[in-house]
């Protein structure tokens, strides 16, 4: 019986080992993974604005920032990391920074003023007329989707304040939240692994060391114990 407890604390020893290797892997993957996003980040360098109180702040106020981070974690219920905002490291290579990057663009196009310009006059299916001239559009909160596009001032208008460049910009943005996220989760991945094989090789390694107690138990302990032979007369 002991011989096979041990042989089964031998067995969980190894497939504890192989846990902890496949942790290490993982870990190597994910640091490899930080390290590309390190340079991505390097060569995009955006960077946040930071007053000298180390507050965040947006075209140099700090209700412009608040007004972002309002938008951010409220509106897109984003659970931001405070500890990824360093003033002393303003680069922008965390998800909560990307994110936040993401949202200074968008807060921007959506409280934006678009001027429209009419070459001609253009009348609608509907019959209604739009005189040619410029027009100031306000976009008033309005995401792409929410123009209406029969009007021609507001299709110009869409088509200008959520341009190719906006799109393109939150775009990239996003890779960079998915991919920060995504290193996240490699992480706690890999610490997973590494406590499950820590947990069953120490598991296999207290199966041998009771297993070897009790055989020796077994096999010193009697031998001890014995009377000698002819002890009682």
């Amino acid at each position: 019986m002991m011989k096979r407890l041990r042989a089964l604390g031998f067995v969980l020893v190894v497939l504890g080992i192989a846990f902890l290797a496949g942790a290490g892997i993982a870990y190597s993957k994910v640091q490899d993974g930080y390290d590309s996003l390190q340079a991505f980040s390097e060569v995009q360098n955006v960077q946040l604005s930071y007053n000298e109180d180390g507050q965040l702040v947006d075209r140099g106020e700090t209700a412009g920032a608040e007004a972002i981070m309002s938008l951010l974690t409220d509106d897109w219920k984003y659970p931001v990391v405070e500890s990824d905002f360093d003033p002393a490291d303003p680069l922008v290579n965390t998800a909560s920074e990307y994110m936040y990057q993401m949202a200074t663009i968008t807060f921007h196009v959506l409280h934006g003023t678009e001027t429209v310009v009419l070459d001609a006059d253009v009348t609608t299916e509907s019959g209604e007329v739009f005189k040619a001239g410029e027009y100031e559009f306000e976009v008033d909160g309005r995401y792409w989707t929410a123009f209406d596009r029969e009007n021609p001032i507001e299709a110009i208008a869409r088509e200008q304040a959520w341009s190719g460049t906006a799109h393109g910009l939150i775009g990239e943005l996003g890779v960079g939240t998915v991919t920060a996220s995504t290193l996240q989760l490699g992480l706690a991945f890999a610490g997973t692994l590494g406590g499950i094989g820590l947990t069953i090789a120490l598991a296999g390694l207290g199966m041998v060391w009771v297993a070897r107690g009790k055989f020796e138990q077994q096999i010193v302990v009697p031998l001890h114990a014995r009377e000698p032979v002819g002890a009682e007369h």
